[in-house]
């Protein structure tokens, strides 16, 4: 069975996404067979990796998911691409409720393809997000240093307990990872002590730093390592990679 990680944060402009791609592109540059899965309805996954959005989402279809992927130009990471319809976010949003719904049986039924699926998710605690995490066996929080982090992350970290205690969840914390990283700014400094005397090994160790390469990629379609493979970006995204394996 694949390792299935959602990445999630409620608040935007903290990485996810682009924590999405290179990490799903640095998985599958690794050897591994990946599948990235576009849930946010903004469908940033879908265009930062060079992909175009579909009229509805692959997850509502009845045909198997197999039949909706696209290649990527990452040799072994493929793509189910998102929607910005709507009605289908809606609908994905709706499908929460139910432990056998469409959604999490399409996602279990292909995902034994890959070695790893990673899904990115809306910036929000709301429904879709929720969903995400009953589709998921871990969940990675990238958090910004910023003065407001701890907050963010404590009301994630509600709702990630609630979809393990009220489903009887297999989901686990996959790691915290620390985002737009400036070692200069004595606030990146304090936010760093505070998450790891809190949180502890489940922070990961590596840090993803402040690069204009890692905000230029998306734009050109393109994951960090292909478009910028010696900058600080890439290193970090690719020790975040060697972390996620080793954690197996």
């Amino acid at each position: 069975m694949p390792r299935m990680l959602c990445v999630a944060n409620q608040k935007g402009g903290v990485g996810k996404t682009t924590t999405a791609i290179n990490l799903a592109s640095g998985l599958a540059m690794s050897g591994n067979q990946v599948l990235l899965v576009d849930l946010d309805p903004q469908c940033n996954a879908t265009s930062g990796i060079g992909c175009q959005p579909v009229r509805e989402h692959p997850l509502l279809e009845t045909v198997p998911i197999r039949s909706n992927v696209v290649d990527t130009a990452v040799n072994q990471l493929e793509m189910l691409p998102g929607s910005r319809s709507f009605r289908d976010a809606d609908l994905l949003a709706r499908d929460v409720g139910s432990a056998c719904g469409q959604v999490i049986s399409q996602l279990e039924s292909g995902a034994a393809h890959y070695d790893f699926v990673v899904a990115d998710c809306p910036p929000s605690l709301g429904p879709l997000t929720q969903t995400a995490l009953a589709c998921a066996d871990e969940v990675l929080m990238p958090i910004q240093c910023e003065y407001y982090a701890m907050e963010g992350l404590s009301q994630m970290i509600e709702v990630i307990r609630d979809v393990i205690h009220k489903r009887n969840h297999r989901l686990e914390f996959g790691g915290i990872l620390l985002t737009m990283y400036d070692a200069g700014l004595e606030l990146t400094t304090e936010v760093d002590q505070q998450v790891r005397e809190f949180f502890g090994e489940i922070v990961f160790d590596t840090v993803i730093p402040r690069d204009v390469n890692i905000s230029e990629a998306p734009s050109h379609g393109q994951s960090i390592m292909a478009y910028s493979p010696r900058s600080r970006g890439c290193r970090a995204y690719i020790e975040l990679c060697m972390e996620v394996l080793e954690r197996d």
